[in-house]
């Protein structure tokens, strides 16, 4: 092995061992390889080889797993944790957990008023909105204005004329069309053709070629 070599493996052991003993959990080699190449650029190789060095110095600990090896720090050097310990250690893994979904709840509050104001209108704008609306409701007084001063307005008598007119005009409309529709149907029962080549050669229009439809009753 030559020197660069030997200074690069001695340089992987002393990462290596530093992260098992760091994180303190099972890693198989290419977890450790994947976790770490990006920050230190650890070869594949050199991971698999330096873990398998650590082991067999006694330095971190080796277990299989079917095929595959597992690789976690010696935990003789770990001091002993009681029981007591574990309880405090869980009651404040639930109070920080409690915490935190205290804060995400907060974040969600936050991002929402944040997406509200960030679509709402800013101030030149809202003023530039109010002034137009005001020039608008100008408008609307004095089209009032106007209606109001006019002397021809409509009786309420002349408006009711209109309507009894309407509604008598478009009764007649229905009753005509539909004594167009009886016969029509009545004389396609003989009729060797389609509907559509008996109007085009009688010359019948329907309210439906000029998009007219009848009005409700």
């Amino acid at each position: 092995m030559s020197k660069c070599r030997g200074e690069a493996a001695a340089g992987a052991a002393g990462i290596l061992l530093r992260y098992l003993q760091e994180q303190n959990r099972p890693y198989s080699a290419q977890d450790v390889f994947g976790n770490l190449q990006r920050e230190h650029g650890l070869g594949k190789a050199v991971v698999v080889k330096t873990l398998e060095q650590l082991a067999q110095q006694g330095k971190i600990k080796e277990k299989m797993y079917g095929k595959q090896k597992i690789y976690f720090a010696d935990q003789d050097q770990f001091d002993m944790v009681s029981d007591a310990d574990l309880q405090g250690l869980d009651g404040k893994i639930v109070a920080l957990t409690a915490k935190v979904q205290s804060l995400q709840q907060s974040c969600r509050y936050m991002e929402a008023e944040l997406k509200e104001l960030s679509s709402a209108l800013t101030t030149p704008e809202m003023q530039k909105e109010i002034q137009e609306l005001k020039k608008e409701c100008a408008g609307y007084r004095e089209r009032l204005k106007n209606i109001k001063a006019a002397t021809n307005h409509v009786t309420p008598e002349e408006k009711e004329q209109v309507y009894r007119e309407r509604q008598k005009y478009c009764k007649e409309w229905r009753k005509r069309k539909r004594m167009a529709t009886e016969l029509s149907d009545a004389i396609l029962e003989g009729y060797p053709k389609s509907k559509k080549q008996f109007f085009e050669e009688v010359g019948i229009e329907t309210d439906e070629d000029y998009n007219v439809t009848l009005p409700d009753p």
